[in-house]
């Protein structure tokens, strides 16, 4: 039985496995059961090398640690329990001095450890690449606006009408770069919040690209029905949604499939945060996939893999989602492109603002 101290351990979201005195298993948590995809009754009992497959590194580190009475950690483990998949783990060994649990060992996903550190290098390089954006943007416009006065004046001063052609391509191309620093300054918007319903964002931008692109694109729809109501900017959401199925239609050529697909997610970790429910939305095209020279850096400002593209839609899109406590992902090879967005649910978003 597992001793009364351990009872939080049925709650913990890592894989926890007790052992005993004789490094039999004594005791595993759910999620360890669910990590290794064994009944804690069928391990209970057994040593760890009737458990998993090729368990030396492990039992190495356990006798390391009861040997030097000291926390190891197994940073690259390789692990399977037997007639399962193989796992890359760390494994943290602890040894214990509490009746019937003599080590505890704590089991982590190395691709999920990964995965957040690979987002929270994201959020730390979105805000540099937003702070120096700003800087260099409103850096910009005050002369840009002072380029644009004095073609004007200039073009009243010009006797001969055909010059005129010249000060109209520094007045529009002033313009243009007007534009383009507005939609660079525009996201720092706060969300306006609201409850909302994601099908009915998702069907207004489907309507949207079609008027777009009127033939060629087939838009396939798979959403979950039973998905509660969103907290969300509409407006913001519907830009998000968009800038992504827009760069989709454009990878197309105007030719091809794109799905939506609605999903809830379970217990994940957004943004530094562990939620209990996130909503899940996947738009997902058949095109020619991402270059690889740029498949790590999209999100970046200013880098485009089309020509003529101003490279900040999914800048843009990014920061609009991080802005609902959510994130965007990728996954992208020749013939199937996959954008994910997971945005947190309203209940969950609302205790991490009380508990903030």
């Amino acid at each position: 039985m597992i001793p009364s101290a351990f009872h939080g351990l049925e709650l913990l979201a890592a894989a926890v496995i007790l052992l005993d005195e004789d490094l039999l298993m004594q005791y595993a948590n759910p999620a360890a059961e669910n990590l290794f995809e064994s009944s804690s009754k069928t391990m209970v009992g057994y040593p760890l090398s009737k458990i998993f497959n090729d368990a030396g590194t492990l039992l190495s580190a356990v006798d390391y640690a009861l040997a030097n009475n000291c926390s190891y950690i197994e940073h690259d483990l390789r692990l399977a329990a037997i007639g399962r998949p193989e796992l890359h783990l760390s494994c943290a060994v602890t040894p214990l001095e509490i009746r019937d649990a003599r080590v505890l060992l704590e089991f982590r996903q190395m691709d999920k450890q990964l995965k957040i550190a690979k987002e929270e290098r994201m959020l730390d390089q979105q805000q540099a690449n937003r702070e120096l954006i700003r800087n260099l943007a409103h850096e910009i416009k005050n002369p840009l606006g002072g380029i644009r006065g004095a073609a004007q004046l200039l073009e009243r001063e010009l006797e001969r009408p055909g010059l005129h052609e010249y000060t109209q391509v520094i007045i529009k191309e002033a313009d243009r770069l007007q534009a383009l620093l507005g939609r660079l300054l525009t996201p720092h918007r706060l969300p306006r919040l609201a409850e909302i319903n994601i099908h009915e964002v998702l069907e207004q931008v489907k309507t949207l690209l079609l008027a777009e692109f009127p033939q060629g694109i087939d838009i396939e729809r798979d959403y979950d029905s039973s998905l509660p109501p969103l907290t969300g900017d509409r407006e913001q959401l519907i830009q998000a949604t968009l800038n992504i199925m827009r760069n989709a239609a454009q990878a197309l050529r105007g030719k091809g499939k794109i799905i939506l697909r609605t999903r809830i997610v379970r217990q994940t970790t957004l943004a530094k945060k562990r939620y209990r429910h996130a909503l899940m939305v996947q738009i997902i095209d058949n095109g020619p996939g991402i270059p690889e020279a740029i498949r790590e850096k999209i999100f970046y400002p200013l880098v485009s893999g089309k020509e003529g593209g101003s490279g900040l839609g999914l800048t843009i899109a990014q920061t609009f989602i991080n802005q609902h406590h959510g994130i965007i992902e990728c996954e992208s090879r020749p013939g199937y492109t996959c954008f994910t967005m997971l945005l947190p649910l309203a209940e969950d978003v609302a205790s991490h603002t009380e508990s903030a």
